[in-house]
C-alpha cells in the first residue's frame, strides 16, 4: 500500500516534470531559432504543433513579452473545459519574476498542470521575449484512482492497529459456521439418498423392460429437482419411442409399396426405350454410354454391348460416327440444352441419312445428369421428300414453260393466216408475231439458264474471310445503283473471320437484298445487320425491309424452286440462298419485321 501511494504521488511528480522539461525544450528550440521574429511566425506555428504531438502534451501556448498570445497547439481530445482554465496569473509572473513555474489547476473532468518556461531575448542580454507553457492533463479517472489509493492507505494503517480482535472474532466465527454446516450436510444427505435412489431404482426397473421390448411401460415419481426432470425425460422419451416404432413400422410398409411402384415403372420405361422405333441411347457425366436400345442396334448394325459401359467418344472414333461425335462435341462446347442435326452415316458401306436429335438430362434440383440422343433414319424420308420435290419442280416447270408457248403458238397461227389471206400488212404482222416469238423463247432460255446455275451449283471453296467486308461490298454496289434506297447497316466489331465461300455468300447476301428492294418498289429503308452469338459459335445475318411482308400462307413455300410473287421472278433466288447457306452448314429463317416487312435470318457456323 506504501509503495502504491509512492507510486501514485511520483506519477502526479512526472506530469509535472514532463511539463517543465518539455516547456525548456521549447524555450531553447524557440531561442535557437530566433522563431519569435514576425517573419518566422508561420514557422513558429507549425513547431509548436509539431512539438505537442512530439512530446504527447495536453496543450502548448507561446505568449510575448506583452502577454500577447502568439500561437497555441491544443489537444483535441482534452475537454475545453480543463484547457480554458485561466494562465494569466501564471504568465504574469514569469515575466515579472523572469524565472520557470509550475501551476496545479483543478477541474471537474480533470487536474491541469501546467509549467511556464520564460524565452529569452536574442537582442537584449538578461531581458525575456516571450513565455511559452505547457499543458499536462490528469484525467478524472486517474486523480480518482490516485485519491482512493491515499484513502485505502490510510485506512490500511487504521486497521493494522486491530489485526489481533479480528482474527480471534473470525476464527469463532468459522468455527461455530462448521459445526452447523457438518449436522446440516448430515441430515440433508440422509434426505437427498431417499429422493434419489428410489427414482434410480424404478429407472433401472424400466429401463430393463424397455429392453424385453414394452415400450407401454411408464414411471410414477413425485420429485421436482433433477431426478424428476430425469423421469420426466425417460416417460417422454419412452412415448416417442413408442410412436416412432409405429411410424417406423407404417414408412417400411409404405417404401415396400414404393419400391414395387418404381421396379414397375422402371420396367415400363425399359419397355417403353426397348420398343420405341427410333434409336436412343444415353451419355452420362463422365462420358460413358448406359443406355442402347434395340433400335438403335437394328439401324447401326452394332450391337449394345459394344456400347454400353465404354466411354462415347472411343466408340464414336471407333465405328466412324462422325455425326454423333460432332453432335456430342457441340453440346459440350457450347453448354446447350439441346440441338438436332442431319446428316450421312457410312455404315461399313451403308449410307444412311440420320436426324439426331440431342437433350440435356437434369433432375428435379437442376443438376446435371449427361445427355440422351435420339436418332432415326430418314434416307426414305429423305427420298420421298425429293420426289415430291422433284414433282413440284416439274409441274412449276412444265407451267412456266407452258405460258410462253401459248404466246408462241398464238402468234405462229396468226403469221400463217395472214400469210394465207395475202394480207396486205403481213409485213406488220410478221415483224409482231416474230418479236414475240422472239420475246418468249428468250425467257425460256433465261428460265432454262437459272435453272441450270440452279442445278450445277458447285461446292463452297472454304477461305478465311471477314464478313462485315462482304457486307460492305454488297451495300456499296446499292447505295450508288438506288439513290432512293437507304441501307441501314450495323456491323459487330466482335465477329471474328472465318472461313467460308465470298462469292457465294455475297451472292446470298445480294439476292436478299434485291427481294427487299423490289418488294419496297425501289424505295424505302434497307436493314442489313451482323452479330456475333459468342455461346453457339455462330455469325448471323439480317437483311429487313419495309416492303409487304410475307403472306402466313407463302411462308412455307419461300425456299421451294420456282416458287415466286413476282411477274417476273424465276422462283430461284431463296432456294439458291437456302442452297448456299446449307453447303455452308448454316441455317435460314425468314418472318415478317414490324411493323412492316420482311426479314430474313441466317447464321453461319464460326
Amino acid at each position: 500500500m506504501k509503495d502504491s501511494y509512492e507510486v501514485a504521488r511520483m506519477h502526479h511528480a512526472g506530469h509535472v516534470s514532463l511539463a517543465i522539461n518539455s516547456a525548456r525544450a521549447i524555450s531553447h528550440e524557440i531561442f535557437r531559432e530566433e522563431l519569435l521574429s514576425p517573419e518566422q511566425r508561420d514557422l513558429l506555428v507549425a513547431a509548436i504543433a509539431r512539438k505537442r504531438a512530439e512530446y504527447a502534451t495536453a496543450g502548448i501556448e507561446v505568449f510575448s513579452s506583452k502577454m500577447e498570445t502568439l500561437t497555441k497547439s491544443l489537444d483535441p481530445e482534452v475537454p475545453v473545459a480543463v484547457l480554458d482554465l485561466p494562465i494569466g496569473q501564471l504568465v504574469l509572473q514569469v515575466i515579472n519574476g523572469k524565472q520557470e513555474l509550475t501551476s496545479v489547476q483543478e477541474a471537474q473532468t480533470g487536474r491541469l498542470v501546467r509549467a511556464g518556461v520564460p524565452i529569452a531575448s536574442s537582442i537584449r542580454r538578461g531581458e525575456i521575449d516571450g513565455v511559452v507553457v505547457v499543458d499536462a492533463y490528469v484525467p478524472e479517472s486517474l486523480l480518482g484512482k490516485m485519491e482512493s489509493i491515499g484513502r485505502q492507505y490510510t485506512e490500511y494503517k487504521q486497521m493494522k492497529a486491530m489485526k489481533n480482535p479480528i482474527k480471534a472474532g473470525a476464527y469463532l466465527l468459522v468455527a461455530v459456521i462448521t459445526v452447523m454446516i457438518l449436522f446440516s450436510a448430515t441430515w440433508f444427505g440422509f434426505y437427498v439418498a431417499r429422493g434419489i435412489t428410489v427414482p434410480i431404482q424404478r429407472l433401472a426397473e424400466a429401463t430393463e423392460a424397455i429392453a424385453q421390448g414394452d415400450l407401454s411401460v411408464r414411471i410414477e415419481a413425485k420429485a421436482t429437482d433433477e431426478i424428476g426432470t430425469l423421469v420426466e425425460s425417460f416417460n417422454r422419451m419412452t412415448a416417442d419411442l413408442q410412436s416412432s416404432k409405429t411410424k417406423v413400422e407404417e414408412a417400411n410398409v409404405s417404401l415396400r409399396q414404393s419400391n414395387l411402384e418404381l421396379d414397375r415403372r422402371r420396367a415400363y420405361i425399359e419397355t417403353v426405350v426397348d420398343t420405341i422405333a427410333a434409336g436412343l441411347f444415353s451419355i452420362d457425366r463422365q462420358g460413358i454410354i448406359t443406355t442402347f436400345n434395340p433400335s438403335a442396334e437394328r439401324m447401326l448394325g452394332l450391337w449394345a454391348d459394344r456400347f454400353r459401359g465404354r466411354p462415347a467418344n472411343e466408340v464414336f472414333k471407333e465405328y466412324k460416327l462422325d455425326l454423333f461425335q460432332s453432335v456430342y462435341d457441340r453440346m459440350l462446347v457450347d453448354q446447350r440444352d439441346n440441338i438436332a442435326l442431319e446428316g450421312q452415316l457410312d455404315l461399313q458401306g451403308r449410307f444412311l441419312t440420320i436426324g439426331v436429335q440431342c437433350s440435356r438430362m437434369k433432375d428435379e434440383s437442376n443438376k446435371d445428369l449427361g445427355f440422351v440422343l435420339i436418332f432415326e433414319d430418314l434416307s426414305e424420308l429423305i427420298k420421298a421428300q425429293k420426289a415430291a420435290a422433284w414433282r413440284e419442280v416439274a409441274q412449276r416447270i412444265a407451267h412456266e414453260i407452258k405460258n410462253p408457248l401459248t404466246p408462241i403458238q398464238l402468234s405462229a397461227q396468226r403469221l400463217r393466216k395472214k400469210f394465207q389471206d395475202k394480207a396486205p400488212d403481213f409485213d406488220r404482222i410478221c415483224d409482231e408475231s416474230t418479236q414475240v416469238i422472239i420475246n418468249e423463247v428468250g425467257s425460256l432460255k433465261q428460265m432454262l439458264d437459272e435453272f441450270s446455275k440452279f442445278a450445277r451449283m458447285p461446292a463452297p471453296h472454304m477461305t478465311m474471310n471477314s464478313l462485315d467486308d462482304v457486307v460492305k461490298e454488297v451495300v456499296a454496289l446499292y447505295e450508288s445503283a438506288h439513290r432512293e434506297v437507304e441501307c441501314v447497316v450495323t456491323l459487330d466489331p466482335d465477329l471474328p473471320p472465318f472461313n467460308f465461300d465470298r462469292e457465294q455468300i455475297k451472292r446470298a447476301v445480294v439476292n436478299l437484298c434485291d427481294n427487299g428492294i423490289h418488294a419496297m418498289n425501289h424505295k424505302g429503308h434497307l436493314w442489313i445487320q451482323t452479330r456475333y452469338d459468342t455461346k453457339q459459335r455462330r455469325a448471323v445475318v439480317t437483311v429487313a425491309d419495309e416492303g409487304i411482308g410475307i403472306a402466313p400462307e407463302d411462308q412455307e413455300k419461300l425456299f421451294v424452286p420456282y416458287f415466286s410473287r413476282k411477274k417476273t421472278g424465276t422462283g430461284l433466288g431463296l432456294a439458291i440462298v437456302r442452297r448456299i447457306v446449307t453447303d455452308h452448314d448454316g441455317q435460314i429463317h425468314a418472318g415478317n419485321h414490324p411493323p412492316k416487312g420482311a426479314l430474313f435470318t441466317f447464321e453461319l457456323p464460326v
